[in-house]
């Protein structure tokens, strides 16, 4: 399981000309899948988004976590996460988990962000849609479970 963070002032994801969903200041964060990926990975990156201490504090540190702050989170599902570019010139996506098994881990992924108290908004699973949003920082980080 692979996810991009990127600490916004606000963000909003909007899908046939509607938006779905909008945050203040939180982390935007993009949710990739593969096949082996499992209940276990899920827990990982989810515990790892919500506590990373990127936030700063008073002293403009980065010392406090999304659930210090009160922020929130913005999920989007993104199966590009595991393009491979290595070869060619057009992506492949093997390492992708299919739409059934991907659906399913990004549901569950929702569901474990939304158990952790913190407010959670989420784009649309395999819709296109427009991401907007004011990056903070810029802080982006790069988070892979089978890392750990």
């Amino acid at each position: 399981m692979r996810a991009i963070l990127q600490r916004v002032s606000e963000a909003s994801v909007t899908t046939n000309e509607q938006t779905i969903g909008k945050i203040g200041f939180g982390w935007l964060v993009l949710l990739g899948f593969q096949e082996t990926d499992d209940d276990e990975d899920i827990e990982y990156v989810c515990q790892k988004v919500l506590k990373l201490r990127l936030f700063p504090d008073e002293e403009n540190k980065f010392n406090l976590s999304v659930q210090d702050i009160k922020g929130s989170l913005l999920l989007v599902s993104q199966f590009t996460l595991y393009g491979d570019c290595r070869k060619g010139n057009r992506p492949s996506f093997q390492k992708a988990a299919p739409v059934g098994k991907a659906e399913t881990l990004w549901l569950k992924s929702v569901q474990a962000f939304k158990r952790s108290g913190i407010t959670v908004e989420t784009g649309q699973f395999q819709a296109n849609m427009k991401i907007s949003l004011i990056n903070d920082g810029p802080v982006t980080m790069i988070l892979e479970s089978k890392a750990k």
